[in-house]
């Protein structure tokens, strides 16, 4: 099973410009692409501000512990910005059988991340609901990735959804809910739901 770390930092405001040049600049000079490669790098633009979120997919813990081992030898890395992040934040996500994986996929101008907290025990019946779904969904607009939590924040679905601009965004919501499509009968499964708005860096593969 391929998971994905999404690590979260809360940086100092105005800030954001620096930061992500500094990050941009370190995955460059580095070479930490060729150690395990980015999957995505983002800034709020709507819900949290001040926030970077960057994504490394890898096959396995064990892998992850490797290969973050293995980068932190390098020179240059990790990026120079420690004097602006104010908070950290990781979470381990499995992503689900019918996600996509993380990759140089150019899919819009703007991102949305939903997190959905889950009853105890939720991930199954979520899974094969939005399963049965999410081949109809992705007709309107495509899905960036999608899984639940295994560490960090537990119990939560992550999906990740892309977008032109927000305008598109809320006609494709719009579109899908009235076509029927969407959303999956989760049957009361969800007890707290909460979204973003994030754009891409210039150099994440998620784009």
């Amino acid at each position: 099973m391929s998971i994905v770390e999404m690590r979260t930092y809360r940086v100092k405001p105005g800030s954001i410009p620096e930061v992500v040049k500094r990050f941009g600049e370190a995955l460059e000079k580095s070479g930490r692409n060729k150690v395990a490669p980015l999957g995505g790098f983002f800034h709020t633009e709507v819900g949290p501000l001040n926030r970077i979120i960057h994504c490394w997919p890898y096959e396995s813990l064990a892998a992850r512990e490797k290969l973050r081992a293995e980068a932190m030898k390098l020179s240059g890395w990790p990026p120079p910005i420690a004097e602006f992040i104010e908070e950290m934040e990781a979470k381990i996500i499995n992503l689900a059988p019918f996600s996509p994986k993380l990759g140089d996929r150019r899919l819009g101008d703007i991102y949305e991340i939903r997190t959905y907290t889950m009853q105890p025990g939720g991930v199954g019946i979520v899974t094969e609901a939005w399963a049965e779904k999410i081949e109809g969904r992705q007709k309107f607009s495509p899905m960036a990735f999608c899984g639940a939590t295994e560490l960090g924040g537990l119990n939560q679905w992550i999906h990740v959804w892309a977008y032109k601009d927000a305008a598109e965004r809320f006609s494709v919501r719009d579109a899908a809910r009235a076509s029927g499509a969407w959303p999956p009968n989760t049957r009361g499964q969800f007890v707290r739901q909460e979204n973003m708005l994030v754009v891409p860096a210039a150099f994440s593969p998620l784009h």
